[in-house]
């Protein structure tokens, strides 16, 4: 592997190097088939890389940052970090959080010399992989007064192995090609935010319509789809009774005994009505055939049964009020789309067959039975339904068939 790049084509070979990653970011390509291809290629021209690692924050409910490395001769790997009260012991004690808490913007050690680079576990491991030496730097995706954290940006590690680790041209090399990656990175994170917060706020499918430029008033599809519709029982009591955290955290219990598990089955969350759960389970090409949706809305409705089970046993437990819900299950055309006002708008579904699954719900208090299903539903999966007759449901003209899973095992 040669180490003296000053020959006629390094400079060529950077460049070119550096308008692939600009072209890639444009383009947008995958930031992980990015960095592979400028790892492989950087090594081909002669840069001794062993080992490189991107991380960045991102902005999701369930993770804060996440991490690419590259490792020669081994596959890549991509790692979504999950949000931690306290950091981790290996977080705490590796040089990447000594750069981000000194200040600075760089920082690197030749793992061949004495040195303090024995003081951090990561660095003595990389020595007895061959490595010989270590350089990283911050990016930062806005500007930062002096003095101030960096709390949008990325940090890398680049590693290498040659005898002599890098050259000058190395590194001036990686300073201009770290910037360039980093606008493919801050891309790359834009485009997962926007992502990520739709899909929190608005459900999967509803995300990827808005993002495709479904966002006008009006703008809607019909679609055929499975209701899942299901509502706290006795909540104002509920909230009269308990202190307010203590009410807001019965209700998150509550959401993730439903809509947690919707999202589990893959299904769409699309509104919290209060303290009631609306969600689909499309019928189309790309998600479910009809029998499949109305499998996993039937297994979410009865494990969501089973978990606020446990849920309940362990408030009995703790000398708790127990909870209850309803919820019923229907499948028919709805309207998919924008409503509201063209300042504020809404994406859900609308239609008669949703008011249908509202109105089936309210009959779980009067039938004395958490879970309901219409006649529609019931027709579709070869269950043991219990049958509760006909019933009318308020704003529905005809009188309609109502059905019961089979009482669950306990």
């Amino acid at each position: 592997m040669q180490l003296d790049n000053r020959t006629d084509t390094w400079e060529q070979d950077i460049q070119e190097i550096s308008d692939q990653i600009i072209a890639g970011a444009l383009d947008g390509v995958d930031l992980s088939d990015l960095l592979d291809g400028l790892c492989i290629r950087l090594n081909e021209i002669g840069l001794p890389l062993k080992r490189v690692h991107l991380a960045m924050e991102t902005l999701h409910p369930m993770f804060q940052a996440e991490a690419y490395r590259w490792i020669r001769g081994h596959n890549r790997e991509h790692e979504d970090i999950p949000h931690h009260d306290q950091p981790p012991e290996a977080w705490r004690r590796s040089p990447l959080k000594v750069l981000m808490d000194s200040g600075d913007i760089e920082m690197r050690h030749r793992l061949t010399d004495s040195g303090n680079w024995r003081d951090f576990p990561y660095l003595v491991e990389l020595r007895e992989e061959g490595v010989t030496d270590y350089f990283a730097m911050i990016t930062g995706f806005r500007p930062v007064e002096p003095g101030q954290e960096l709390d949008d940006g990325m940090i890398m590690s680049w590693a290498g192995d040659h005898a002599d680790g890098f050259s000058d041209a190395h590194l001036l090399a990686l300073r201009r090609l770290q910037s360039r990656l980093g606008l493919a990175a801050k891309i790359s994170k834009r485009e997962k935010m926007a992502s990520n917060i739709l899909a929190a706020y608005l459900g999967g499918d509803a995300a990827e319509r808005v993002l495709a430029g479904q966002i006008q008033l009006g703008a809607s599809d019909v679609i055929p789809c499975v209701i899942l519709y299901s509502d706290l029982r006795h909540s104002t009591d509920l909230a009269d009774s308990l202190p307010g955290r203590e009410f807001l955290d019965l209700l998150n219990a509550y959401f993730e005994c439903t809509a947690g598990v919707v999202l589990d089955f893959d299904g769409d969350v699309l509104r919290f009505i209060g303290d009631a759960v609306l969600a689909i389970f499309p019928i189309s090409d790309d998600r479910f055939t009809e029998l499949q949706a109305c499998q996993a809305a039937y297994r979410a409705a009865i494990e969501t049964e089973r978990q606020l089970g446990v849920l309940n046993a362990n408030r009995r437990a703790a000398g708790k009020p127990e909870i209850g819900l309803g919820l019923a299950l229907h499948i028919g055309e709805v309207l998919f789309g924008n409503i509201g006002v063209p300042e504020r708008v809404e994406f859900s579904v609308i239609g008669p067959a949703v008011n249908e699954a509202c109105r089936l719900e309210g009959l779980t208090k009067e039938l004395e039975t958490p879970i309901v299903a219409s006649a529609e539903f019931a027709r579709a999966l070869d269950v043991d339904w219990r049958d509760l007759g006909r019933h009318q449901l308020r704003g529905v003209a005809l009188a309609r068939h109502v059905f019961a899973p089979p009482v669950q095992p306990q």
